[in-house]
Order: structure tokens, then C-alpha cells, then sequence
């Protein structure tokens, strides 16, 4: 099993203007990888408040994967890449590289991601981008891999050679 938390950043949805479809796109597919979502936020796009929730689920709750959605774009408010960057000990940029070159074959737009990704401790934090439609194409990226590299990072398997 692996214990996921879900951060979507996102001032309308944590006023309770806008519905987070994004998020529930993400705790449903996460069943994909044997994954139990363990703790769903859903927060204002502000640095230091999406940097310490980022920090109590590594550090406290020991989730073995993070994925946020939302705020990964142009707009000033976005600003999930540096919150994540400001709390990782190590980049994983293989992963957000794989989401963008494989989703430009789909729109050039997303050249425009600005997401991170990375591992503090024994979890894995990946930003995805905020839209329904893009996460469920993230997620077709990185979810077959996903197992494998959780599988490392615990501890539990040391090859990553294909067989």
C-alpha cells in the first residue's frame, strides 16, 4: 500500500468558489498503484503555507507520495514549484520532463508547465498541472512508473534494471 497525499492549490477552491476536480481526479487513480490517499488538502496559493503542509506529510504523516495540483503556471499566483523546491532535499526533474515532453504531442502549451518535482526524507512530492483533462494525461505518464520508483525510495527493491 502507499500512503498518498494530495495537495491542491487553488484560492477559489479553498474559498469554496471553484469545485477541485482536479484533486478527485487524482484519488481516484491513485488505486492504480495501490495507493490510499491519506490526506486531501485543498489550499490558498501561498508559498509558505503550501511549503509547511508539504513538510507535515513528508515529515509527520511519512507519506510515501505527494502529488499537488494546481499553480504550476504563469500566473503570479502560482507558485507551487518554488514551494516545493523550497522544502525537497533532492530533485527528481525526470518526472516533470517526462510529463511535459510527452503532453506536448497533445498541446504545445505545455512548454508553459513550470512543475517540480522531488524527495524530502522517504516521499515523493510531483507537481501536476490543475486541470482535470491534464492531470488524467499526467497521470497516463507517470503512473506505471510511479511503483517501481516508491518501491526504491522505501527501501523495499534496488534494481532498476528492466528484466
Amino acid at each position: 500500500m502507499i500512503k498518498v497525499g494530495i495537495l491542491t492549490a487553488s484560492d477559489k477552491g479553498h474559498k469554496g468558489e471553484r469545485e477541485d476536480k482536479s484533486g478527485k481526479v487524482i484519488q481516484e487513480r491513485v488505486a492504480e498503484i495501490d495507493g490510499e490517499v491519506v490526506e486531501y488538502l485543498v489550499l490558498p496559493d501561498e508559498r509558505e503555507v503550501i511549503s509547511s503542509a508539504l513538510i507535515r506529510m513528508a515529515d509527520e504523516l511519512h507519506l510515501d507520495l505527494v502529488l499537488t495540483t494546481g499553480g504550476t503556471g504563469f500566473s503570479p499566483r502560482d507558485i507551487t514549484p518554488e514551494a516545493t523546491k523550497d522544502i525537497i532535499e533532492r530533485e527528481t526533474p525526470g518526472i516533470p520532463e517526462a510529463i511535459r515532453a510527452e503532453s506536448m504531442k497533445i498541446t504545445n502549451r505545455a512548454m508553459l508547465s513550470r512543475a517540480a518535482a522531488g524527495i524530502r526524507g522517504k516521499t515523493l512530492i510531483i507537481n501536476m498541472p490543475g486541470s482535470p483533462k491534464a492531470v488524467n494525461e499526467a497521470l497516463d505518464i507517470i503512473l506505471p512508473a510511479l511503483g517501481h520508483g516508491i518501491e526504491i525510495l522505501k527501501g523495499q527493491s534496488g534494481e532498476c534494471a528492466r528484466k
